[in-house]
């Protein structure tokens, strides 16, 4: 499919996504810009849900940055072990956490290519904190859901979730970047879930 052609069918996607979902926003629970940053690294092979399951409890008993600092990896792992992969994700987010202290005065870093500096944090994680804490907006939150749709609607050929965000920057006008993120998102977990999308679905037309 040619550019334009491209193009025509992603704003054709897009008025559609907008018309299932108007207002969508970030699942994960904080509220801090600390523990976003800890929420989404948590995120990653893990559901919204069982994160904030998990969180709701560690936010209690780690409330500040130096509870992050301070904090016995052994026993973190044991806080968070729910949420999977609990040993590097423990070291990444303590990690990070020694790195906001010390690098960045005690605050999580506001600019791009600060936030991928930060163990853990790839371009997904900084877009969403960028976005959400900041109200920046440098591109487009690659996660699962967005990687399987953007191939499915034929948004994107590419496996590789860096290729994937610069195939859909280009496609969709940056006004529409931070809300196209959780659209696909909100698609992905009430229509086409990972297992698989049903026979029918509200987009199916787009199906590549």
């Amino acid at each position: 499919m040619k550019d334009a052609g491209k193009k025509r069918r992603a704003a054709a996607l897009l008025k559609e996504l907008k018309k299932l979902f108007a207002n969508p926003k970030i699942v994960l629970k904080y509220r801090s810009n600390l523990e976003l940053l800890v929420a989404v690294e948590l995120s990653a092979q893990c559901t919204d849900k069982k994160v904030n399951e998990v969180t709701e409890k560690l936010f209690k008993k780690y409330r500040k940055l130096d509870d992050y600092v301070k904090a016995n990896p052994r026993e973190f792992e044991m806080d968070i072990r729910s949420t999977g992969f609990y040993r590097n994700k423990t070291k990444n987010i303590l990690a990070a956490a020694k790195m906001v202290k010390e690098k960045y005065g005690g605050r999580v870093p506001d600019a791009m290519e600060e936030l991928v500096k930060l163990p853990g944090v790839a371009r997904k994680t900084a877009n969403i904190i960028l976005g959400n804490a900041f109200g920046k907006v440098e591109g487009i939150a690659v996660d699962t859901h967005v990687m399987r749709l953007a191939r499915r609607f034929g948004l994107s050929s590419e496996k590789d979730p860096n290729k994937i965000e610069k195939d859909l920057m280009a496609l969709f006008p940056k006004k529409e970047w931070w809300k196209l993120t959780y659209r696909l998102i909100e698609y992905g977990r009430n229509y086409c879930p990972a297992r698989g999308c049903p026979q029918e679905h509200p987009l199916k037309r787009f199906d590549a």
